[in-house]
């Protein structure tokens, strides 16, 4: 009997979300660590972009040396999974973004920041997500406005009176190794987001 050791996720610990995301993907059988160090990421099957402040993390992430190798394991094929601001993060193109804030790349989409509104506009609906019924907690939260034909669109925001100028709007991507969503599967409790990485990971993992 052939026994495999279980994925090895990272969760980028630079700021925001990273002990929610730990907590999901341990319930995921896999390793789940905090990543800090460039030499880190060859350790990894995979990596969590949390949510927090993109402006912040992206930062960071080059103060870190963190932004080149990334950037190019992404590149490469290197799962990765973005919430809130990690689908910024992974967005080849982002609206309302500053200047001098850096991209990692991955995702062949156009995002506008912050698109949700402010703190005080956060709110949660119920989501379609990929034929399933996913509570979503939506925090500052960006939103998809262009795609293109590579990406596989996995779920929007329900058209209803009280969703306003959000109905229609792309919340959740997928592009080859690279999954996003706009709201925070973390905070919930509902792993459901995480095994659909992990399940992206542990493919990409048997191609090897």
């Amino acid at each position: 009997m052939v026994v495999t050791a279980p994925p090895v996720i990272g969760v980028l610990a630079l700021q925001g979300d990273v002990q929610e995301h730990l907590i999901s993907l341990a319930k995921c059988d896999v390793t789940a660590r905090p990543i800090r160090r460039p030499d880190e990421l060859d350790e990894l099957d995979g990596i969590v972009i949390p949510g927090g402040e993109s402006t912040t993390i992206s930062k960071l992430l080059d103060n870190f040396e963190l932004l080149e190798p990334l950037r190019a394991k992404i590149k490469a094929g290197f799962p990765a999974y973005g919430s809130c601001a990690g689908m910024i993060l992974l967005a080849n193109d982002v609206l309302d973004g500053r200047d001098d804030q850096h991209q990692l790349g991955g995702l062949d989409v156009t995002v506008r920041r912050n698109a949700f509104g402010r703190q005080i506009d956060s709110f949660e609906t119920d989501l379609d997500l990929a034929g399933e019924t996913v509570h979503a907690v939506f925090i500052r939260a960006p939103w998809v406005e262009a795609v293109s034909g590579e990406v596989e669109v996995l779920a929007t925001v329900p058209v209803t009176a009280e969703a306003g100028d959000a109905a229609g709007r792309i919340v959740a991507v997928r592009q080859g190794n690279v999954l996003a969503t706009a709201f925070h599967p973390e905070l919930t409790g509902d792993e459901r987001v995480h095994r659909l990485f992990v399940d992206m990971v542990r493919g990409s993992t048997e191609e090897k």
